[in-house]
């Protein structure tokens, strides 16, 4: 929101009021409040947003031009590796934010499944958001009364609701999470899928593990037991969390450290000497706002630490599924 009011108060009052038109209103109430708020700003900052926007505008060409797979090609020919990297992760995220985008390398007869129950409107609906000829695939399986009738619901469609959309969105998110963790079980069991979820980005995890919890509440608890989470390095012994900061570096721990609880807090300063508890807790002290993306890829990265340790024998991890057992 800050470098969006920047980039607001940059471009001046004309052009600002023209773009906050096409904002809805509730982020154009941030933005104005932010903006209220902004005070002064080094003319670097300026810059720096100002190229951003600038970049995101090129990319968005791109991807008007020839798709995301092109933009991408040509992203990493335009930018240096690491702004590369950030751009193709923004597009991607804009994409699965259009509805329905989940849907694109999703089995056509897994979408059979779910559709050929729901009421034609609702098959309308997402079919008119799919690429026309994942739409026909599903289309000409469907029965020829039916078909009739879909079609033209979708020539009607105008204007729905966000509402019913992220409704229907959910419902078929729900079945194909489902789907694929009975496929899970089959092949490799409970434990695989919580190893899965715990190389996976926290968000996506927290929300295919809140469909399972609404389809398979079992399940899901079974999956729970099995994941190692950052605040697990609880479970950890000592010997174990003394080899671990053997291998972080201070700013990474105190980084990590900003969300965590004050038993992990504790746990992790009192395996330290007097004077690195000090520096630990003077870096958390000047670190001041931090990105929660910043914090989750620290504790990711430690977590990936312990897992190690704990494969190399470095490390214990108990108290997960039976007193004195070791876990992955």
């Amino acid at each position: 929101m800050r470098k969006a009011a920047i980039l607001f108060v940059t471009l001046g009052e004309e052009v600002a009021a023209a773009i906050l038109k096409h904002i809805p209103e509730e982020d154009a109430e941030l933005i104005a409040k932010e903006i209220a708020d902004l005070g002064m700003v080094e003319k670097d900052q300026i810059e720096a947003v100002v190229g951003e926007f600038r970049d995101l505008a090129l990319v968005c060409q791109y991807v008007k031009e020839g798709g995301i797979e092109y933009a991408s090609r040509l992203i990493e020919k335009s930018f240096p590796q690491v702004k590369a990297h950030r751009l193709i992760r923004i597009i991607e995220t804009q994409k699965q934010n259009i509805p329905f985008a989940f849907l694109k390398n999703t089995e056509t007869e897994s979408l059979l499944t779910f559709l050929g129950e729901e009421h034609p409107q609702t098959i309308a609906l997402v079919l008119s958001y799919m690429e026309p000829s994942k739409a026909s695939e599903i289309l000409t399986k469907l029965e020829p009364e039916k078909q009739f009738d879909i079609v033209k619901r979708i020539a009607a469609l105008e204007h729905t609701s966000p509402e019913a959309i992220r409704h229907v969105e959910s419902g078929l998110r729900r079945y194909l999470a489902s789907l694929a963790f009975e496929e899970f079980q089959e092949v490799g069991g409970i434990k695989t899928v919580a190893e899965l979820l715990n190389v996976l980005d926290r968000a996506t995890a927290k929300s295919i593990l809140e469909n399972l919890e609404e389809e398979k509440p079992d399940l899901a608890g079974e999956i729970k037991k099995l994941m190692f989470v950052f605040e697990d390095i609880l479970l950890v012994d000592d010997r174990g969390i003394q080899n671990l900061l053997k291998e972080i570096e201070n700013k990474e721990l105190a980084l990590s450290l900003k969300t965590a609880s004050p038993e992990l807090k504790d746990k992790i300063l009192r395996n330290m000497s007097k004077r690195a508890a000090e520096l630990v807790q003077e870096e958390m002290a000047y670190l001041g706002p931090v990105r929660v993306a910043d914090v989750e890829a620290a504790q990711q990265n430690i977590v990936d630490v312990v897992r190690r340790l704990e494969e190399q024998g470095q490390a214990i991890i108990t108290g997960r599924g039976g007193e004195g057992e070791v876990i992955v």
